[in-house]
Formats: C-alpha cells, structure tokens, sequence
C-alpha cells in the first residue's frame, strides 16, 4: 500500500469514526453540534479522496476498498447513534432499512463482481440522492439544537425521503440483476 494523500484522508475518515462517536456521548451543551461537525468533516473527507483520487490519478486497490467501507461504517455509527437518542420506531425503522440496505447492496456487489458483472450494479444518481439526503438528514439529527428545532424537524423529513429513497435503489440494483438471481444454477 502506497500512503497518497486519498489513502491517507480514508485513515483519517476511520480514525475519526471512535472520535465522533464519543464527542457525541460527552456531557457538554456543545457535544451534539462537535459530534455532527465530525460527521461534516468525514464526509469532507470522503469527497476530497475521491477527487484527488482521480485528480491526482493516485486510484488505489486499498483505497478502492477501504473508502466505501470507511463510508458505510461512519453511516452506521450515525444511524446507531440517533436510534439511541431519539428512542423512537420512527427513527429506528428508516435506520435499520438503511443498515439492511448497504449490506444486501453490498454483498449483491461482491457477489456480481464474482460473476463478473459488477458494472450491472454500479452507483445510479437515485443512489447518489439518498446518501444526500442521508447524509444531511445525519447531520441535522446529530446536531438536534434544542433552540432551532426545525433542523430536527428537517432531519427528520430527510431522514425519510433518503429511506424511500434506499427502498427506490435497492429495488432498482435488484432488478438490475434480477437475471442472474433467478438463473437457475446448473
């Protein structure tokens, strides 16, 4: 493995995962807002790899395969952590849909690549609009500032457009290889 700078900034995504995890547990007034602006950065993080991934044409095999995961665990850790403070089904379902989704998505992935036919599920723009809405949904819900409660309301609004959204996409990677499921194997 090569330490570029994209690699190096997808250690610190994994890094930041425990650190956010217990800014968000603190006991101070401000630990809500440090916890949602170490998720931000995170995905700061992961925007910036992948473009100087390409930018600086530094691709990597490791990166190839530590970025997403790096991604889906900081995602996780989110959803696990707003389940537990709002306490609430209606939180709790659109999480464990997302949760449910990444790992059926992901080994649908690894088990195309297999067949080599990893191209017929590769990232859609339904799937880019729900990490967005996702990802900002996250972030309003972590941050939850008891004197602004439209950002929890519009978490929680977000929150439920990137789970139909996840329903949408899923449906659609499925149906993509849709073929090979039901191929009888001989």
């Amino acid at each position: 493995m090569r330490f570029t700078i994209p690699n190096i900034l997808t250690l610190i995504r994994l890094g930041l995962i425990p650190v956010f995890v217990v800014a968000f547990y603190l006991p101070f007034a401000w630990s809500p807002f440090a916890a949602a602006l170490i998720f931000v950065i995170a995905g700061v993080t992961d925007w910036f790899d992948g473009f100087l991934a390409r930018r600086l044409k530094q691709t990597s095999r490791f990166g190839a395969f530590l970025d997403p995961v790096a991604d889906k665990v900081m995602v996780a850790a989110a959803l696990v952590l707003i389940t537990e403070h709002y306490d609430s089904v209606w939180i709790t379902i659109p999480a464990l849909t997302m949760i449910g989704r990444e790992i059926i998505i992901s080994a649908l992935r690894e088990w195309m690549a297999e067949l080599g036919k990893r191209a017929s599920v590769a990232v859609s723009w339904i799937g880019k609009f729900k990490t967005a809405a996702q990802m900002m949904s996250l972030v309003f819900l972590l941050w939850h500032p008891d004197n602004l409660p439209w950002v929890t309301e519009l978490g929680y609004v977000l929150l439920y457009v990137a789970a139909a959204l996840t329903y949408w996409s899923m449906f659609q990677y499925l149906y993509a290889a849709k073929d090979y499921l039901l191929d009888d194997v001989e």
